[in-house]
């Protein structure tokens, strides 16, 4: 995996990115031309024209990530619309892609404990960098992306990660934050407490689950472009999360769900039950994201003959140590891991 390291400006964070994963960049939009014509049977300029419509809040609301945006494009020699559309890729779809992704938190005695397997088509999978980012006045960010894409799933220097669960419902409000946004807005707080304030203050455009945790423990974030409904602990300690709603949203139509999604839901909550330990370590975690049965929409998912979707990579983060394991591939037959350790100074 491309590891990227950039600091500086917002601008400057944005041109190292960019000039670094050039390559990535570019296929991963020659992957998502081919989708949107697919999936939405958009052109590519009407998808740069549908991410336009979120410039006027950027420039508004979040000039620092309009900033780093126009680095990358920058950087990568390529139109800023098109590093638009990678950021807002879920509310122009609407929802409508079949990310799937089995996502916990625990709080325990033995630590505070963030972990998920992200599953997308292999096709991009070539297309995934280990970004790392330091920033003048905020902390330090290391996390796994889309190349062009400036928020994902990670941890910063202050102790706060987060993971996400992409859902199928309609609705995007323009006033609001898209979903990858949302989460970089998360990975640059302090706090989990922070955190969640500042996405309920500038509300999420479009439906999916943020799950946003520190060594305090761990939040559920259910978001439509209508609202934020939180999912508390349960008395154990534990948030458990696939690609469905699991509390009713009024006014929100949620459409088609991955058919695995439930049964993803009702194991991982069956292995935590079952796994013999209320002090898990990460490597216990671990475990879990293996687990394949209902293979292969399992947990740990494969591929099947009308889908390349799959674990693309997973990660298990401590929070209290401040660390990730991020294996490469499916954890079951990891094909690299790597370990996650952002301090604010880079160079240490």
């Amino acid at each position: 995996m491309l590891e990227v390291n950039c600091k500086g400006s917002p601008y400057e964070i944005g041109l190292q990115h960019g000039q670094a994963a050039a390559v990535e960049i570019k296929r991963g939009l020659q992957f998502y031309d081919a989708l949107f014509k697919e999936t939405t049977k958009m052109s590519w300029s009407e998808v740069c024209q549908a991410a336009s419509q979120f410039e006027p809040l950027l420039e508004r609301d979040w000039p620092d990530y309009l900033a780093e945006m126009n680095g990358i494009s920058k950087g990568a020699d390529v139109p800023f619309s098109s590093i638009l559309v990678l950021n807002v890729r879920t509310e122009i779809s609407f929802g409508m892609f079949d990310d799937g992704c089995t996502a916990l938190s625990w709080k325990a005695e033995s630590g505070s404990f963030l972990a998920q397997n992200w599953d997308w088509q292999l096709e991009q999978q070539e297309n995934l960098i280990c970004l790392r980012i330091q920033q003048n006045t905020k902390p330090t960010i290391e996390m796994i992306t889309e190349a062009g894409i400036i928020g994902k799933i990670g941890l910063n220097s202050a102790g706060v990660g987060v993971c996400l669960n992409a859902i199928r419902a309609k609705g995007v409000n323009l006033e609001r934050l898209p979903s990858h946004l949302a989460l970089r807005a998360a990975l640059d707080s302090t706090s989990r407490k922070a955190a969640i304030e500042t996405l309920e203050r500038a509300g999420v455009a479009s439906s999916f689950h943020i799950l946003v945790a520190d060594n305090t423990g761990g939040s559920g974030m259910e978001c439509s472009h209508l609202d934020i409904i939180k999912l508390p602990m349960s008395d154990k300690g534990i948030v458990t999360h696939t690609n469905h709603y699991l509390k009713r949203h009024a006014g929100v139509d949620e459409k088609i769900q991955l058919p695995d999604s439930l049964f993803r839901l009702d194991r991982i909550n069956e292995l935590i039950k079952t796994c013999g330990t209320t002090t898990p370590r990460p490597n216990d975690i671990g475990l879990l994201l293996q687990d394949e049965q209902n293979s292969p929409v399992a947990i740990c998912r494969d591929q099947t003959e009308k889908s390349t979707i799959a674990t693309l990579f997973s990660i298990v983060i401590d929070l209290t140590e401040r660390t990730a394991e991020v294996k490469l591939g499916r954890p079951s037959h990891p094909d690299e891991t790597l370990v996650l350790r952002p301090r604010q100074d880079l160079r240490n």
